[in-house]
């Protein structure tokens, strides 16, 4: 403490970097940032943490809300069929199912996409655009004729939501050191997931009622029962929201001339080992997150009656998501303290003990089964998933900068110097491809609980985790493993 604080005036107290004030005008905000060392201890204390902090903070509210727009359909499509639209299942089906495909292609655009454009520029503009989709569900909920292609093309739209996860994750890991990127990516990756819970325990309540007033549209009648509901409200309230966030982001965050690369310098990573083990398990964790969060209303819905089924699924779906969001900053958090491989070992470990006590509690032999064992089951699964979520975005930079600095051992400063940078360009493109692929769990899962029984499809999410504790056993957490982190 008392080296930072020496630190710290030392900063306040001595001239501007050269050349003057040009030196220092670099890290303010809505500036372009060409001299970044987050490795080096003075520099950290001095002045980039500030920046780092700045940047993340204004990174996690917009990321939260790209969540909301990618899983707003998840609790738009239950009231379509009760005010009066004539879409079957299977259409309602796809309409949840296709934002998961969009945001996990985009996400690879994103991801490459990124480096190249900036990422106040590309927070900025990649929030700002998802008013698009927004409004036009405002206005397309609330004209019962509206046609279903229509509505298609809107939640593929929706999924631009998702894929700002990419982007986002691969910025804010530029900004942090090798010690602390767990914790900051489990921050702003953690709270950025709480958008699952937030839309679905936000967006009921207010289509309930008339809270956006008049300008927002009137309501409907809900049938049966003869409610009235104001569907528009699920979309229109987060429109504000976004406008704000672009804004902050436009004028607040930086750009990183460091983490500037082309797209033919970072597809180098399709070529490494490394980057398909950790995209496996990265699916395990995430891609059951995301996939459990779309699932588990209609899995609630279809399995259980414990309550009045008109709300049991909205009513508890949302703590799912919620727990696997928190845990993700403990994730991380810990897998900095005592390393990603073991955290991850813990959560694979986890998540399969807890779907297997998931199937135990599903109705079997003509038994109603045990709905809140079921439940707590669950929301276990998607607290270790969280966990997971954390330490493998832990691991991979861990990984890729051991590799490079071998590669370039004895070699003299300057390879080394130069294999931190290709460590750090490769860490972000790994980072923002293992997510994109991750993201179709938010298809897949569902997809596989509509075609397989609920118990086929749980064993084999619990032999999937099989191979994901393999894997990290074998390639990271055993005494002799090739890539120990």
């Amino acid at each position: 403490m008392e080296l930072m604080h020496q630190l710290e005036q030392r900063t306040h107290t001595s001239e501007p970097d050269a050349p003057g004030a040009r030196g220092q005008a670099q890290y303010r905000p809505g500036a372009t940032i060409t001299d970044w060392k987050p490795e080096d201890e003075a520099f950290w204390l001095t002045r980039g943490r500030r920046v780092a902090a700045r940047n993340l903070w204004i990174s996690v509210p917009a990321l939260l809300l790209g969540f909301v727009v990618w899983q707003v359909w998840s609790v738009t499509v239950v009231n379509l069929g009760a005010v009066g639209f004539p879409f079957s299942a299977s259409q309602l089906f796809w309409l949840t199912a296709v934002p998961g495909i969009t945001g996990g292609t985009l996400r690879l655009v994103y991801t490459f996409a990124m480096p190249a454009v900036g990422g106040r520029r590309w927070t900025a503009l990649s929030t700002a655009v998802l008013v698009i989709p927004l409004l036009w569900l405002g206005f397309a909920v609330q004209d019962t004729s509206t046609p279903y292609w229509v509505m298609l093309v809107i939640a593929v739209l929706c999924g631009m939501g998702g894929a700002n996860f990419a982007s986002s994750m691969v910025n804010i890991g530029f900004f942090y050191p090798k010690r602390l990127k767990g914790n900051a990516l489990g921050i702003n990756g953690g709270l950025g997931n709480l958008g699952v819970s937030v839309v679905q325990l936000v967006a009921p309540l207010v289509v309930t009622a008339g809270v956006l007033l008049a300008p927002a549209g009137g309501s409907q009648t809900r049938q049966p029962g003869g409610g009235q509901v104001w569907l528009q409200n699920g979309a229109f309230l987060w429109v504000p929201l976004l406008l704000i966030m672009a804004g902050l982001a436009w004028f607040f965050m930086n750009d990183l001339k460091a983490s500037a690369a082309p797209f033919r310098r970072q597809r180098i990573i399709f070529r490494r080992r490394q980057t398909w083990l950790m995209t496996w398990l990265y699916v395990g964790t995430f891609g059951s997150f995301i996939g459990f969060a779309a699932a588990l209303p209609l899995l609630i819905k279809t399995t259980f009656t414990p309550i009045d089924p008109a709300y049991s699924a909205t009513t508890y779906a949302w703590l799912g998501p919620l727990c696997g969001a928190l845990t993700r900053w403990l994730g991380g958090s810990l897998a900095d303290r005592i390393g990603g491989a073991k955290v991850t070992l813990i959560s694979f470990a986890g998540m399969a003990a807890s779907i297997v006590a998931v199937i135990a509690f599903l109705p079997a032999g003509g038994g109603e089964g045990n709905f809140w064992g079921f439940l707590i089951a669950f929301l276990c699964a998607f607290s270790f998933s969280g966990l997971g979520n954390g330490s493998t975005f832990q691991q991979i930079p861990v990984i890729f900068r051991n590799q490079h600095l071998r590669s370039a051992r004895g070699k003299g400063a300057a390879a080394e110097a130069a294999a931190l940078r290709q460590a750090e360009m490769e860490t972000g493109a790994v980072t923002g491809f293992s997510s994109a692929v991750a993201a179709y769990g938010f298809f897949f899962i569902p997809a596989m609980f509509a075609n397989f029984s609920v118990t086929s499809a749980l064993w084999s999410f619990v032999a999937f985790y099989a191979t994901c504790l393999g894997i990290t056993w074998y390639c990271y957490a055993r005494r002799r493993a090739a890539n120990p982190c």
